[in-house]
């Protein structure tokens, strides 16, 4: 993957193709993380399948550990700072994300 793009519209709509290798299987892995869903054990078996069971477990590492980041973010009110505020603007608006009111 390195060197090349990938369309990051594709995390906020699944029909689009991201261009990473695996990257369908990789997404459903890391959103049924997120939410709990109920097919989490087939999305891992799919990532294990496309993958291999190594993997499988960095890639829930790195799904949880941004989960967890993201949440105490939120929870604490950090800011992005002036540095990753500028580098994620093309990001967000790509995204259509905007910070909260108030933030």
């Amino acid at each position: 993957m390195r060197g090349e793009g990938a369309d990051v519209k594709a995390l906020a709509d699944t029909h689009l193709e991201s261009g990473v290798p695996h990257g369908a299987e990789l997404l459903a892995f890391a959103e049924a993380i997120v939410t709990g869903a109920r097919s989490l054990p087939r999305a891992r078996a799919e990532v294990v399948e496309a993958l291999g069971s190594r993997a499988m477990v960095d890639t829930a590492g790195v799904t949880s550990n941004f989960e967890r980041m993201v949440r105490i973010a939120d929870a604490t009110g950090i800011e992005l700072g002036d540095r990753l505020e500028q580098g994620s603007a093309a990001v967000r608006a790509a995204l259509d994300l905007e910070r909260p009111v108030g933030r």
